[in-house]
């Protein structure tokens, strides 16, 4: 049930054009600027200069929107007056004052972030034209950095946890979002179903980001929804420490991974995000802001070092991230990367070393090389399911299904009169009821097995298992090899540190890094079905991260990347690649330096041919 936008925003842009030209002087134009692959330093300095106003760069988005979106479908709402509070911005900029680092940049959110100028649907049908009674921690502050919140962006319903097997970016209201490095439906039989044919990532989408719709965006994690889109899309992402970023006001799956953080075209553009979107103090909505200390005036810029990998040192999780490996028990090895992923991670490795980082090679998890099957994270995963329903749970964590039944109740709590279902059972029953208009298409087992939660009865059983993520995921996990080791960062393979570092809230940083071609082998580590990352949605994911949860990032390859089946004449093209740096609690500075280092080095990210 996807909204009709394209006709309307065509109308706007024609409009929009004619205006132009009708108020055009009759002096000589002054050199034109573009929104098109902008960083938002250039967009800044173009608004100083004179050469752009903000009204004029929000104008330029919503006519690129109205040309592309039909074919990319990256928009669930738009922000009606937008170019208002643009035209507001100049009239400020004119008088001298400049409320932070976005003023007058658009920039765009995703719809389960509360604005109360569009609605916040979480894509699900039950909330369709649902505007909350307060708006997000983040959207206020964003707005008091000067952003012009242009649009919502369309995501996997509900963050992915409402059914396994959902593609990303595919939501009840939304439709299926698609990749703009191919924009292309899936053509096999058996998925043929308005799928893309190239994943777009999920939960969050970075689909018009990568296509200069706006600046950045922002999206939200709980296990790999910021770091799989943007590998699928070419951009950086930025995971941030849980905290780091406020929650108040973002529709949750559980507080104990919840985590906003940006999408952007580069290092630079991401940090600049996150300085805007943290707070000056903590939260008293969300004591999880009490974790992480601010950099002096939130400026994460001052740790945009190009030296910054000189001295550092870089671990290599060789064991199931990089080869196959074989848990205490197991009958087959599961885990490593395909032949072309390989190639491309010796590639960034090699890079590293070149700008002087030492490489620590193998560093390898201890938890993932355990000997102990109750101490090895790859026998520990996150129940996803009906075949994880109560009774069936006993070998996994309960962590996902019991945060998302305590934290989306006490959500809706939270709208008063206004929510349009009170509590997660009735939400399940107006779905239900609702399947011919379009709702759980893909059925919704995830909330099933939620809903079964009892939050007091089973209070014991999700502590313990909380307990063994954090123990297998960062004590003995990612604290234990980087303090062995004097480690600065782990390097991974796409988005495949999303679960272990998701577990305790660790931050990573993804950067764009190459192309996979077709038929250039599978990675099972790396990339789940698909360059993505992430791995296949629903079931008992590996805990390690390979395979992440269906919570978020689960059907991170989207449409189902496989090699065969293509009917003839149909060729797939390359999917998008990249490399992730991830630290331990608040290390986001660190981690900032690392990357753009990298990325200045490298320059690999390549923008979307539309």
């Amino acid at each position: 049930m996807k909204r009709l936008l394209p006709a309307a925003f065509l109308l706007l842009a024609a409009a929009l054009v004619l205006s132009a030209q009708t108020k055009a002087p009759a002096k000589a134009a002054p050199p034109s600027f573009t929104i098109v692959e902008a960083s938002i330093q250039e967009m800044r300095a173009a608004m100083d200069d004179r050469r752009v106003t903000s009204r004029e760069l929000v104008q330029q988005s919503l006519v690129r929107i109205a040309i592309h979106e039909e074919r990319l479908n990256a928009v669930i709402a738009v922000n009606p007056r937008a170019l208002e509070e643009a035209e507001a911005l100049d009239r400020e900029r004119a008088q001298g004052r400049l409320r932070g680092p976005l003023h007058g940049i658009p920039v765009a959110l995703k719809d389960n972030i509360h604005t109360v100028n569009m609605p916040t649907t979480g894509g699900a049908l039950a909330f369709d034209g649902f505007v909350p009674p307060y708006e997000a921690t983040l959207t206020k502050n964003l707005r008091d950095a000067g952003a012009v919140i242009i649009a919502k962006t369309v995501l996997t319903e509900l963050a992915n946890w409402v059914a396994t097997g959902m593609p990303g970016n595919y939501s009840a209201l939304g439709g299926y979002g698609m990749n703009p490095y191919d924009p292309r439906r899936d053509p096999r039989e058996g998925s043929a179903d308005g799928r893309p044919v190239m994943g777009t990532g999920g939960s969050s989408s970075g689909i018009g980001t990568a296509a200069s719709f706006w600046a950045a965006n922002v999206g939200t994690e709980t296990s790999g929804s910021i770091l799989s889109p943007s590998s699928a899309n070419m951009l950086v992402g930025i995971k941030p420490t849980v905290g780091r970023i406020s929650r108040y006001g973002v529709i949750p799956i559980t507080a104990d991974q919840d985590t906003p953080g940006p999408m952007a075209r580069s290092v630079a553009d991401a940090a600049i995000m996150l300085g805007a979107l943290e707070s000056p103090a903590p939260d008293p909505n969300d004591a999880a802001t009490r974790t992480c200390s601010p950099p002096p005036g939130r400026d994460y810029t001052t740790f945009l070092n190009p030296a910054g990998l000189k001295g550092a040192r870089i671990g290599i999780p060789r064991a199931y991230y990089y080869d196959r490996a074989t848990p205490p028990g197991a009958a087959q090895p599961r885990g490593g990367l395909g032949s072309a992923q390989a190639k491309l991670m010796a590639e960034a490795i090699d890079a590293l070393r070149q700008q002087g980082a030492v490489i620590v090679d193998p560093a390898d998890i201890p938890s993932v090389v355990a000997t102990d099957a109750a101490g090895n994270i790859l026998l520990w995963s996150t129940c996803g399911g009906l075949e994880n329903g109560k009774g069936r749970d006993a070998d996994c964590s309960v962590v996902f299904k019991y945060g998302m039944k305590r934290d989306f109740n006490a959500w809706l709590a939270s709208l008063g009169a206004a929510a349009p279902v009170r509590t997660l059972t009735e939400l399940r029953l107006w779905n239900v009821a609702h399947q011919r208009m379009g709702a759980i298409k893909y059925g919704q087992a995830l909330l099933d097995i939620s809903d079964e939660m009892d939050v007091r009865a089973d209070r014991a059983r999700y502590d313990a298992d909380r307990a063994k993520d954090v123990r297998l995921s960062a004590t003995e996990g990612i604290d234990a090899v980087m303090k062995a080791n004097r480690l600065d960062a782990l390097l991974f393979p796409s988005s495949s540190s999303a679960s272990i570092a998701a577990k305790p809230g660790y931050p990573t940083i993804i950067v764009p890094f190459g192309f996979i071609e077709p038929g250039g082998g599978a990675a099972v580590a790396g990339g789940g079905r698909g360059a993505g990352g992430g791995g296949p949605a629903g079931g008992r994911a590996a805990g390690a991260g390979a395979s992440a949860p269906a919570g978020s990032a689960a059907g991170a390859a989207g449409g189902g990347r496989g090699e065969s089946g293509f009917p003839a004449g149909f060729t797939p093209r390359p999917s998008p690649y990249a490399v992730s740096f991830t630290g331990m609690a608040c290390s986001e500075p660190r981690l900032i330096e690392i990357a753009f280092a990298f990325e200045q080095a490298t320059r690999r990210r390549v923008p979307p041919s539309l």
